[in-house]
């Protein structure tokens, strides 16, 4: 979907910055930490993108850096073409597409393929399809 374009769902534009805004800001339901890895970690371990998810040595760089006071993604409904908020740089693959909250021209984002790694084969269970 184009920005402005039709009438998408809201969660279209900043899914991720409202569960930080709404559920860990404003409801204290989770802890950031705990929503962070939710968003990042836990489902790429479970898709088996190993250089994914984590911040060390070897990994790919996609990194947020946001104010953790701000961040919220305020489309709605009636109003569903709205940008997250509080979001001040945002490097994926290595290329800024975020600089200073302004989104730049960059679009190094790409396909991810599941890999298939010892821990996805040890989930499966004969006879039933690993697809949920």
């Amino acid at each position: 979907v184009r920005f402005g374009v039709g009438v998408p769902h809201p969660r279209s534009y900043g899914a991720l910055p409202r569960v930080l805004g709404e559920y860990v800001r404003r409801r204290g339901v989770v802890s950031l930490e705990a929503a962070i890895a939710r968003m990042t970690s836990k489902p790429a371990a479970r898709l088996g993108l190993r250089d994914r998810g984590t911040v060390r040595d070897g990994a790919f760089a996609d990194l947020a850096v946001f104010d953790a006071r701000t961040i919220d993604g305020p489309a709605t409904y009636d109003a569903p073409h709205q940008y997250a908020v509080g979001v001040r740089y945002l490097v994926v693959n290595g290329a800024l597409v975020i600089d200073d909250g302004a989104l730049t021209a960059a679009r190094p984002g790409r396909t991810l393929r599941r890999e298939t790694t010892v821990a996805v084969r040890e989930r499966r269970v004969p006879g039933r399809s690993t697809r949920r």
